[in-house]
């Protein structure tokens, strides 16, 4: 079975359809019906074969391709989904609520419009709601997000002074840990190792995996080791070098050195 994989937003969540034998290509635009609801998307897989029994129910498909009429449509509903969020700031404000609305969007035919929002606490918006649906006059949909997907849809620039990777790349948030800064012997600072949304930047999985593998075939410091200088004592790894820093003590005169290794020039001595 073969199915395309497509996005709604830039670095956003892949959805897979049945392309219905179009000839799609990546990066093409497409209408697609999605929740009883046409939506304008991006292709970002193309033709992958799959398992049928990987899905539980039959999947949506694939009605065209966008033409410049779509494209038109689209940049007014995103216009429009702008002004939207103004207004439903404009209106919570005015019935108290504590909220703050971040991001808006139209579905292509206009039956729904869904607005972000991030707030403190739990909020009452359902007269919110009928207000924005005695203007709009479709169904309105209000979402609270988090931390993490607010900084996604704000696309604020990170200390590496580039767009956060949330909002340029990444697809979906992997689950992070206070272990991955300390194996990577990073500094612990909160300041330094939190991004915009304040929790772990998104990096500290990337080379994660990298100095697992590089633990593993390195000697721990404190290590008694064998090098062509003499037996010696890790004192401290490079993993992105894969160099160790040992102290040897001289067989000639009994003085000392430090000098740096590569992995492979030593070998451990249990």
């Amino acid at each position: 079975m073969k199915v395309v994989g497509i996005s709604f937003k830039k670095a956003g969540k892949i959805y897979y359809f049945d392309p219905c034998d179009l000839d799609l290509n990546f990066n093409d635009q497409v209408i697609v019906n999605s929740n009883s609801c046409l939506e304008i998307g991006m292709v970002k897989v193309v033709n992958k074969e799959i398992n049928p029994k990987e899905f539980d129910k039959e999947l949506s498909k694939v009605i065209r391709k966008a033409n410049e009429e779509d494209l038109i449509k689209d940049y007014k509903n995103k216009k429009e989904a702008k002004e939207a969020v103004q207004i439903c700031q404009e209106k919570a404000d005015r019935l108290g609520l504590n909220l703050h609305a971040i991001d808006g969007e139209f579905t292509f035919d206009r039956k729904k419009l869904m607005i972000y929002f991030s707030s403190n606490t739990r909020v009452d918006f359902r007269k919110l709601v009928k207000e924005l649906a005695s203007i709009y006059k479709n169904r309105i949909e209000l979402r609270q997000i988090g931390v993490r997907d607010h900084a996604k849809l704000i696309a604020s620039v990170g200390i590496c002074g580039q767009k956060c990777c949330c909002s340029r790349f990444l697809n979906d948030f992997q689950p992070l840990s206070i272990k991955m800064a300390k194996q990577q012997e990073i500094t612990l600072d909160p300041n330094k190792i939190s991004g915009l949304c304040g929790r772990l930047m998104c990096c500290l999985a990337y080379e994660d995996e990298n100095y697992k593998i590089a633990k593993k075939s390195m000697p721990k410091p404190g290590q008694k080791v064998k090098t062509e200088d003499g037996i010696g004592i890790v004192l401290e790894n490079n993993y992105v070098k894969k160099k160790c820093k040992v102290r040897v003590k001289l067989e000639d005169d009994d003085s000392e050195i430090i000098r740096t290794y590569c992995s492979k020039e030593i070998s451990e001595i249990s």
